[in-house]
């Protein structure tokens, strides 16, 4: 069983013997897309965190039988053309759960209590050079007491809201899907959530109905006090539209780890007329070393499951 990784460096050194095992490895840093088709021409198993695999490359693969998604999120293959010619497409579930919804956590601190400011100017010599004790340039605020609304009621959005709840906040969400459960938080309409809402934290998947989600319209209907905070998809927020709100205190602040095309080129939220309305990250929310851990684990146990079946049908 030829098994091939191509972008390893997504899961950061992480130990890859119990895969290596498996069968023939061979694993990539990075992957070029004109670089896909001859890596796995002859694989049976390919491994894959966000190299795309499309329907034309998944069509001159005669030998493969899995790709396994190091990743929750599949929308990096073409999945009906996966199922057309027989190919099982595997993902990862739940192995950042805790790492995503903690980084929500910390950006809604970082940016009510001004973090990034004051540490610069702490590490800037602006404090050693003061005459005063303190310094109340950037009023700070705290989490307690605060209504929290969720955007996208799954796994990590359920950890975010027991988190905030912790904190002392009011949560209440809005199901993209329109699918009602038994939650124990009371389920609004979008507009609701973005009128009411101290602290609005998004977790639900990019698709036709998310993309371009929060945009001008929406903003404007945010408390000028309120802060975003998007750790699922770069598409669900119009970055154009929320650059142009940081600039003019539609909304206090902003945190992002996922943006519309990654790595993110030119875009307006570089040149923000203060930066500190906005914290940002290279899209590694999730990557703690004990999310990544088990995202390793995760593969290996679909290979694995995958090979048993093989074994199975080839002995019945």
């Amino acid at each position: 069983m030829k098994i091939v990784f191509l972008d390893e460096y997504s899961v950061c050194g992480q130990d890859l013997s119990r895969i290596k095992s498996m069968g023939e490895y061979i694993g990539y840093e990075t992957t070029a897309p004109n670089e896909v088709l001859e890596r796995v021409s002859d694989a049976e198993v390919i491994i894959t965190n966000k190299v795309v695999i499309d329907a034309q490359t998944i069509a001159q693969l005669p030998h493969l039988r899995l790709i396994c998604v190091a990743a929750t999120g599949m929308n990096n293959v073409d999945l009906a053309a996966a199922a057309e010619h027989g190919v099982l497409v595997r993902n990862a579930i739940g192995y950042s759960t805790d790492s995503v919804a903690e980084a929500t956590i910390s950006s809604a601190l970082a940016l009510l209590r001004e973090l990034t400011y004051y540490n610069d100017y702490f590490h800037a010599g602006y404090y050693s050079a003061s005459e005063r004790i303190f310094n109340f340039d950037r009023p700070t605020a705290q989490i307690s007491g605060k209504r929290w609304g969720i955007i996208g009621m799954g796994n990590i959005g359920r950890k975010v809201a027991k988190l905030a709840e912790a904190f002392g906040c009011e949560v209440s969400y809005y199901s993209t899907s329109g699918i009602t459960r038994d939650e124990s938080y009371n389920s609004v309409s979008l507009n609701e959530l973005l009128k009411e809402s101290d602290i609005i934290s998004i977790h639900c998947p990019l698709n036709d109905k998310t993309l371009d989600l929060i945009s001008t319209e929406q903003l404007s209907q945010m408390k000028r006090s309120a802060i975003l905070i998007n750790v699922a998809r770069g598409g669900i927020v119009n970055e154009a539209a929320l650059a142009e709100a940081l600039n003019n205190g539609v909304i206090r602040g902003a945190a992002l780890d996922v943006f519309s095309s990654e790595p993110l080129r030119e875009s307006p939220l570089y040149h923000l007329k203060d930066r500190y309305r906005l914290l940002a990250s290279p899209h590694n929310a999730w990557s703690s070393v004990e999310a990544i851990a088990r995202l390793v684990e995760c593969v290996a146990d679909n290979i694995e499951s995958y090979a048993k079946q093989r074994q199975e049908q080839i002995t019945a």
